[in-house]
């Protein structure tokens, strides 16, 4: 998958023809295990989806494609880092890169020019500050799939059902804790979208 500097035109899409297409690369480039969590959180946020008045379909997409590219080797997504112009810190940090790194190849080699699918995939592991409803439940779904199981996820599934917002808040706070325990890199996004739900909910 290699950009050009041509200019691309936005063809018509369906969902469902541009879902044969993530499949065959995700068959081609994810691992079994990677490919089990992906196809979780695609159920997951047609779940929630269904339950927030979102479009489910698309949703699922979304959820198909937030870690498509999982499987690049850490040099890889900096090629693509560099190549894209994202951000130095993303630099080394493929847990962090891999979703903005996806979001640009849906835009330029798919033809994705959806706000919202673009953000959901590109915030999926961080958040941020503003997210849409939509943004909310692939953050949160890939955050609460079957397969989890750090300590206090039964209490993010249980609020996912309940509060949206509250949810992502609790998700938010356990990763700064995690992040902060650990002395890793805390993105800025991952606190100013913590911040901005508790400034909304006024807490």
């Amino acid at each position: 998958m290699v950009f050009t500097e041509t200019e691309h035109t936005i063809p018509e899409y369906s969902f469902s023809e541009l879902t044969e297409r993530i499949k065959a690369y995700l068959e081609c480039n994810l691992k079994e295990k990677r490919i089990t969590h992906t196809y979780s959180v695609v159920q997951e946020a047609g779940k929630l989806a269904e339950k927030y008045g979102q479009d489910a379909e698309k949703a699922r997409f979304a959820a198909l494609c937030h870690d498509m590219c999982r499987g690049m080797s850490t040099a890889v997504l900096n090629m693509y880092i560099r190549q894209l112009g994202l951000p130095k810190a993303l630099i080394d940090r493929p847990n962090l890169s891999h979703g903005k790194v996806a979001a640009e190849i849906l835009k330029k080699d798919y033809g994705i020019d959806d706000e919202e699918i673009i953000n959901a995939v590109s915030y999926h592991t961080t958040g941020r500050a503003g997210m849409s409803v939509f943004e909310k439940i692939i953050f949160l779904a890939d955050a609460i799939e079957p397969g989890r199981t750090y300590p206090t996820v039964d209490e993010t599934r249980a609020l996912a059902y309940v509060d949206l917002d509250r949810a992502c808040i609790n998700s938010l706070e356990r990763t700064i804790e995690f992040i902060e325990g650990t002395g890793g890199y805390l993105d800025p996004d991952t606190i100013e979208a913590r911040d901005d739900l508790k400034e909304n909910l006024k807490l």
